[in-house]
Formats: C-alpha cells, structure tokens, sequence
C-alpha cells in the first residue's frame, strides 16, 4: 500500500510521527503536513496566493498552506506516485460531535475522499496525550483492516481514541455524532494601543451526548468509529421548501 498522511496539528507534531512509525509496516508512507498547527481551519483551501512546499527528509514534505491544502497538492500532483488512502492524524484533541465542522483533521480526510480515495481522520481525545502509542496501536488495527474492505464512495471513517492505557480500552463501537451546546462567549480584550480584541470562546459543553453518540462511547473508555458522509444534502426537508419556494413569485 501507498499510505498518504497529513495532519492539522503540524509535521513537527508526535501524534504525526508516531503514526508513521505504527503504519509502516503496511506499505510506503508519503507525509504531506502542515509547516504549523492549523487547527480549527476546517476545509479552508488557498486560492489567493501561491502555495510553497518543501521537502522535510524522505517522501515528507512540509506545506505553507492548510490541512486541506497539504492532501489537494499531494493527490494533484507533489508526489509522483498516487496514494491508495489518506490518512489524518493522530490529533491532539478529539473531533467529537459539532468539532468535525471546524476540524482541520477532519477536513484533510474529506479532501482525500473528494479527490477519490478512502480516508480515515484519526483523534486522541487529550491535546496532551499520555498513550500515544496505545492510539498508534489501534490506528494500525484500524487501517489494516480498512486495507481489505472497500469503503462507498462517499464515506469518511472518524475515529477517536480515549487517551488510556491499552487496558482501559474496552473495544470498539460504531457511533453518530453527538453535539454540543452553543460555544461561550468571546473573551473581549485590549491592544497596546487600546483598540479592542477578541478571543474565540470555548466549545460548548457536551449536550447530545447520550448513549450511541461518539462522546458517550469514549467517555465509556470506547474507540468511538463514526462514518461521515459528504453528501450534505437534507433529504427529508426538500419537500417542504419546494412547497414553500412554489409559493414565491418572480418578477
């Protein structure tokens, strides 16, 4: 297998490496990652000025752009030989619920699956993992699996992995997405200058998070494993807008 990897924490990031490591016995490994963390860019792509690329050391290549840009440039024409997965991880910090929105990780799998390949966004849920192994570990088992089962085209798996010793783990479930409530307010501030500024509130607290959901299977020491599906369309609300845009009239 030809393994693409990417990331939005950046190439300097331990969850980043470690995956390397993990997965390379299943086939050449190609690291295409962000030069900083761009975490929270969500599928962000740079139109409006040139992207530079560079090369780290062997088949790793450091991007001045966004997670999403790091997987369009390695697909579309960076590296010679095409991947077979795209692979986004592992994060330092969950992706549950309403995160997968802004998700930089996220969105560097959802690029992968754009441009026509089976892609996996993998997450521990501490921004200071203490069993990064133990998520590689499970990473492995994931995509190895994946490696013989053929995922529908429109599909993206979301794994996040409790950040527990490799006993605490007490397996696997399938789970929906969850949400949250509305995030806190901003955090107004001062310049040197005094003119104001604004901080980004935290995320809201878990508020669908019952049993089923991805918050509920990690806080349950679960690998939660949710399929995503890009097609964004609300199937069961189109017939009352078309009742509802018949009734407008044009000029």
């Amino acid at each position: 297998m030809h393994l693409l990897l990417s990331n939005d924490d950046g190439i300097n990031s331990e969850g980043l490496k470690v995956l390397a490591k993990a997965l390379s016995p299943l086939g050449k490994i190609t690291v295409v990652a962000p030069s900083r963390d761009h975490s929270a860019s969500s599928n962000s792509l740079t139109l409006d000025a040139p992207i530079r690329a560079y090369s780290a050391t062997e088949n790793w290549y450091s991007i001045e752009g966004t997670p999403t840009d790091c997987v369009h440039l390695a697909i579309t024409g960076l590296i010679e030989d095409e991947p077979d997965i795209v692979i986004a991880g592992i994060n330092m910090g969950a992706n549950l619920g309403d995160d997968v929105i802004y998700s930089g990780t996220v969105a560097a799998a959802m690029e992968g699956r754009f441009l026509g390949l089976p892609a996996v966004a993998i997450s521990a849920t501490s921004r200071r993992p203490c069993n990064l192994p133990v998520c590689a570990k499970v990473s492995l088992e994931i995509i190895s699996k994946l490696a013989t089962k053929q995922l529908p085209q429109d599909l993206i798996i979301n794994v996040n992995i409790p950040d527990v010793p490799k006993h605490e783990i007490r397996g696997m479930k399938t789970t929906r997405l969850g949400s949250r409530h509305k995030a806190e307010p901003v955090i107004k501030s001062f310049d040197p200058r005094g003119k104001p500024i604004y901080w980004v509130g935290a995320a809201g607290p878990e508020q669908d998070a019952g049993p089923g959901t991805d918050f509920h299977a990690v806080k349950n020491g679960y690998v939660s494993v949710t399929p995503l599906h890009l097609d964004l369309t609300h199937y069961k609300a189109m017939k009352p807008v078309e009742e509802w845009i018949s009734e407008c009239k044009i000029a």
